[in-house]
């Protein structure tokens, strides 16, 4: 691999990583690599840079606080890639790295003749990672494609949501940031080949198919015993009792008490114990065949007491269970706190800014947040001038809009 290092250290510091890609499912697959140490390039288009820079509901100072977590321990420089001035400094630029990630349009970077035949005719250790909506083959290759649709084509959309209305989505980008994670897969796994092979190869994660990997036995259902999934809200059918109950002080909790030995538990807590053996009840299929009833049962137990209450002796007797969370109780709680789960970075114009730590933990080599996302082209001369040793007209020329 690669012997330049980014800033810091982290278990891929040897791995030079450039980023073309803009918005979130390219970005995401970096942001998993760069998290673990490698040095990300990140390529903007001069002028506005990537739209995330502007994305996000909350703009304190005019900004976007979501392109402080999608760019951390990323170096942004600006290439026009369509001059050729630009296109020239990437071929360069793919001289020194090791993974290029990006997530246009499937063909754009051949019509910039940046295809993977001429990158790693340049480089042939060089490995490509492609994100978009259907993949580079196939007849929808050439359609644009955004996360949403990914996630619709692949089957999320369909089930999520109350079985009396529309389908629904899941409150982030879950299409955009699943493809990023099966990206960073691919690329971690074709940098494992390169050791035995020597050469690189193209990494090619289409977002519909990253969601339908997460599907479940949602296909031999259908196929061999005629079933289509539905909506059906907070509960997975025949998954008995798992679902969200009221309590007296107006909140919410989560119990999970669908296996047999749990579920035991859960009656023992309840005072119920003979619940346990009602044939209604006793085994796993047949709670799930009586779940309505079972779900109005414990929602009436629960409703007599107090969160604290239904937490205190769930936890006694081993029940799964948990309250919803939202930020507040995220940036309250003592579990997140002992295991940094959340950390803290002082950002030019936000002052202390909290972010999701790294996942997952290593316990040898962990990663860690270095630094939050950059200016635009803040890396320019760094890159361009040092790394590349271009002079002044060159970058002039590479960069201009």
């Amino acid at each position: 691999m690669n012997n330049a290092t980014a800033n810091g250290s982290g278990p891929l510091d040897n791995v030079r990583i450039i980023e073309m890609g803009q918005l979130l499912a390219g970005p995401f697959a970096s942001q998993i690599l760069g998290d673990f140490g490698a040095e990300i390039i990140k390529v903007e288009p001069p002028g506005e840079g990537d739209p995330m820079r502007q994305w996000g509901r909350e703009k304190p100072y005019g900004k976007s606080l979501w392109w402080p977590v999608i760019a951390r321990n990323k170096k942004s420089i600006t290439l026009n890639l369509r001059t050729e001035a630009g296109q020239e400094t990437l071929r360069e630029l793919v001289r020194h790295a090791d993974v290029v990630i990006e997530n246009f349009r499937a063909g754009r970077l051949e019509k910039w003749n940046l295809g993977y035949d001429v990158l790693s005719e340049i480089n042939p250790r060089l490995i490509l990672t492609r994100v978009t909506g259907y993949g580079q083959t196939g007849p929808y290759s050439a359609r644009a494609g955004f996360g949403s649709i990914g996630e619709a084509m692949g089957g999320l959309r369909y089930i999520t949501g109350s079985p009396d209305g529309m389908p629904s989505r899941v409150g982030v980008s879950i299409g955009d940031q699943l493809a990023g994670t099966m990206g960073a897969i691919g690329t971690l796994v074709a940098l494992h080949a390169r050791e035995r092979t020597g050469r690189g190869q193209v990494v090619d994660s289409a977002i519909f198919e990253a969601v339908l990997s997460y599907m479940e036995s949602m296909i031999p259902e259908y196929q061999i015993a005629g079933y289509i999934r539905e909506r059906t809200g907070a509960i997975l059918p025949n998954v008995a009792p798992s679902n969200v109950y009221p309590t007296a002080d107006d909140q919410m909790v989560l119990i999970a008490a669908n296996q047999d030995a749990v579920f035991r538990r859960l009656t023992d807590a309840m005072d119920r114990p003979e619940l346990a053996e009602d044939p209604r009840y006793a085994t796993h299929s047949a709670r799930g065949q009586s779940q309505q009833e079972l779900d109005d049962l414990i929602a009436e137990w629960t409703r007599t007491m107090s969160s604290d209450v239904v937490l205190e002796l769930m936890e006694t007797h081993a029940v799964p269970a948990g309250r919803i969370y939202r930020a507040p109780e995220m940036l309250e709680d003592p579990h997140f706190a002992a295991r940094e789960s959340i950390v803290r970075l002082q950002h030019r114009d936000f002052g202390e800014f909290p972010l999701q730590n790294v996942a997952p933990k290593l316990s040898d080599t962990p990663g860690q947040v270095r630094w939050l996302g950059p200016e635009l082209g803040e890396h320019n001369q760094e890159i361009l001038g040092d790394l590349l040793g271009l002079d002044d007209e060159r970058i002039t020329a590479a960069t201009s809009e």
